[in-house]
Protein backbone atom coordinates (compact mmCIF):
# COMPACT_ATOMS: atom_id res chain seq x y z
CA UNK A 1 0.00 0.00 0.00
CA UNK A 2 2.83 2.38 0.83
CA UNK A 3 4.35 1.68 -2.60
CA UNK A 4 1.10 2.65 -4.33
CA UNK A 5 0.88 5.88 -2.35
CA UNK A 6 4.51 6.71 -3.14
CA UNK A 7 3.90 6.08 -6.86
CA UNK A 8 0.77 8.25 -6.77
CA UNK A 9 2.62 11.07 -5.01
CA UNK A 10 5.43 10.83 -7.56
CA UNK A 11 2.97 10.96 -10.46
CA UNK A 12 1.18 14.00 -9.00
CA UNK A 13 4.52 15.72 -8.50
CA UNK A 14 5.61 15.05 -12.06
CA UNK A 15 2.27 16.16 -13.53
CA UNK A 16 2.26 19.44 -11.63
CA UNK A 17 5.70 20.36 -13.08
CA UNK A 18 4.81 20.13 -16.77
CA UNK A 19 2.65 22.83 -18.37
CA UNK A 20 2.65 20.96 -21.71
CA UNK A 21 1.09 17.82 -20.25
CA UNK A 22 -2.28 17.01 -21.81
CA UNK A 23 -2.99 13.44 -20.57
CA UNK A 24 -1.27 11.04 -18.22
CA UNK A 25 -2.44 7.69 -16.88
CA UNK A 26 -0.86 4.62 -15.29
CA UNK A 27 -1.98 1.08 -14.59
CA UNK A 28 -0.27 -1.27 -12.17
CA UNK A 29 0.65 -4.79 -13.17
CA UNK A 30 -0.43 -7.69 -10.96
CA UNK A 31 2.16 -7.87 -8.19
CA UNK A 32 4.95 -6.52 -10.38
CA UNK A 33 4.46 -9.28 -12.96
CA UNK A 34 3.17 -8.60 -16.49
CA UNK A 35 1.68 -11.64 -18.21
CA UNK A 36 2.19 -11.77 -21.97
CA UNK A 37 -1.56 -12.05 -22.58
CA UNK A 38 -2.41 -9.02 -20.42
CA UNK A 39 -2.64 -5.98 -22.67
CA UNK A 40 -2.83 -2.71 -20.82
CA UNK A 41 -5.60 -0.55 -22.22
CA UNK A 42 -6.06 3.22 -22.10
CA UNK A 43 -8.81 5.38 -23.60
CA UNK A 44 -8.66 9.11 -24.06
CA UNK A 45 -10.62 11.85 -25.80
CA UNK A 46 -10.96 15.64 -25.85
CA UNK A 47 -7.65 16.13 -27.63
CA UNK A 48 -6.97 19.31 -29.60
CA UNK A 49 -7.25 18.24 -33.25
CA UNK A 50 -5.07 21.12 -34.50
CA UNK A 51 -2.17 20.87 -32.02
CA UNK A 52 0.85 18.62 -32.58
CA UNK A 53 1.57 16.28 -29.68
CA UNK A 54 4.30 13.98 -28.41
CA UNK A 55 3.29 10.63 -26.93
CA UNK A 56 5.29 8.61 -24.45
CA UNK A 57 5.00 5.15 -22.96
CA UNK A 58 6.00 5.32 -19.31
CA UNK A 59 7.27 2.18 -17.63
CA UNK A 60 8.17 1.70 -13.98
CA UNK A 61 10.46 -1.18 -13.11
CA UNK A 62 12.11 -2.50 -9.98
CA UNK A 63 15.35 -4.39 -9.46
CA UNK A 64 13.70 -7.76 -10.24
CA UNK A 65 13.46 -6.83 -13.95
CA UNK A 66 16.05 -9.25 -15.38
CA UNK A 67 16.81 -7.65 -18.78
CA UNK A 68 18.65 -4.67 -20.28
CA UNK A 69 15.95 -3.91 -22.83
CA UNK A 70 12.20 -4.09 -23.19
CA UNK A 71 10.19 -4.99 -26.29
CA UNK A 72 6.62 -3.66 -26.48
CA UNK A 73 3.81 -3.89 -28.98
CA UNK A 74 1.43 -0.95 -29.14
CA UNK A 75 -1.81 -0.49 -30.97
CA UNK A 76 -3.33 2.98 -31.31
CA UNK A 77 -6.93 2.98 -32.47
CA UNK A 78 -8.40 6.20 -33.89
CA UNK A 79 -12.12 7.13 -33.58
CA UNK A 80 -12.52 6.17 -37.26
CA UNK A 81 -11.53 2.58 -36.42
CA UNK A 82 -8.13 2.84 -38.14
CA UNK A 83 -5.35 1.28 -36.08
CA UNK A 84 -1.59 1.75 -36.07
CA UNK A 85 0.44 -1.11 -34.62
CA UNK A 86 4.10 -0.73 -33.64
CA UNK A 87 6.79 -2.99 -32.24
CA UNK A 88 9.14 -0.99 -30.02
CA UNK A 89 12.43 -1.67 -28.29
CA UNK A 90 13.68 0.39 -25.35
CA UNK A 91 16.94 0.27 -23.44
CA UNK A 92 16.26 -0.06 -19.72
CA UNK A 93 19.81 -0.48 -18.34
CA UNK A 94 23.37 0.36 -19.24
CA UNK A 95 25.82 -2.43 -20.16
CA UNK A 96 27.19 -2.34 -16.59
CA UNK A 97 23.70 -3.12 -15.25
CA UNK A 98 22.86 0.31 -13.83
CA UNK A 99 19.26 1.27 -14.45
CA UNK A 100 18.22 4.08 -16.74
CA UNK A 101 15.25 6.20 -15.80
CA UNK A 102 14.47 8.46 -12.90
CA UNK A 103 13.61 7.74 -9.32
CA UNK A 104 15.09 7.04 -5.96
CA UNK A 105 15.07 3.69 -4.27
CA UNK A 106 14.12 0.48 -5.98
CA UNK A 107 11.63 1.86 -8.56
CA UNK A 108 12.83 3.54 -11.76
CA UNK A 109 10.52 5.38 -14.14
CA UNK A 110 11.36 5.45 -17.84
CA UNK A 111 9.62 7.94 -20.10
CA UNK A 112 9.95 6.33 -23.52
CA UNK A 113 9.30 8.09 -26.85
CA UNK A 114 6.33 6.61 -28.69
CA UNK A 115 5.00 9.13 -31.25
CA UNK A 116 6.58 12.47 -32.10
CA UNK A 117 4.60 15.44 -33.48
CA UNK A 118 1.43 13.40 -33.90
CA UNK A 119 -1.81 15.16 -34.76
CA UNK A 120 -5.04 13.55 -33.59
CA UNK A 121 -7.12 14.31 -36.69
CA UNK A 122 -10.63 13.91 -35.32
CA UNK A 123 -12.50 14.26 -32.08
CA UNK A 124 -13.73 11.13 -30.35
CA UNK A 125 -12.33 8.28 -28.31
CA UNK A 126 -8.83 6.97 -28.96
CA UNK A 127 -7.72 3.60 -27.59
CA UNK A 128 -4.15 2.63 -26.80
CA UNK A 129 -3.20 -0.98 -26.03
CA UNK A 130 0.26 -1.98 -24.82
CA UNK A 131 1.65 -5.45 -24.20
CA UNK A 132 5.13 -6.84 -23.82
CA UNK A 133 6.85 -8.94 -26.49
CA UNK A 134 9.81 -10.27 -24.51
CA UNK A 135 11.48 -13.53 -25.56
CA UNK A 136 14.61 -15.37 -24.50
CA UNK A 137 17.31 -15.82 -27.16
CA UNK A 138 16.57 -18.84 -29.32
CA UNK A 139 13.06 -19.28 -27.93
CA UNK A 140 9.99 -18.99 -30.13
CA UNK A 141 7.56 -18.69 -27.24
CA UNK A 142 7.40 -15.41 -25.41
CA UNK A 143 8.15 -14.95 -21.73
CA UNK A 144 4.92 -15.88 -19.99
CA UNK A 145 5.33 -13.73 -16.86
CA UNK A 146 7.64 -10.73 -17.12
CA UNK A 147 8.87 -9.82 -13.65
CA UNK A 148 9.89 -6.39 -12.48
CA UNK A 149 7.48 -4.16 -14.43
CA UNK A 150 5.33 -2.53 -11.75
CA UNK A 151 3.37 0.04 -13.77
CA UNK A 152 2.76 0.98 -17.38
CA UNK A 153 1.38 4.31 -18.50
CA UNK A 154 1.21 6.84 -21.26
CA UNK A 155 1.61 10.58 -21.49
CA UNK A 156 0.58 13.08 -24.13
CA UNK A 157 2.28 16.46 -24.22
CA UNK A 158 1.87 19.45 -26.49
CA UNK A 159 4.71 19.58 -28.98
CA UNK A 160 6.77 22.75 -29.09
CA UNK A 161 7.23 22.44 -32.86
Amino acid sequence: MARVLLALALAVGLVSCNDNLVKSEFQATKGGVWNKTDSIHFSFSEIDTMQRHNMFITVRNDATFPYNNLFLITELEFPSGETVKDTLEYEMALPDGSWLGKGYGSIKENKLWYKENIVFPSSGVYNLRVWHAMRKNGSVNGIEDLKGITDVGFEIEKSNE
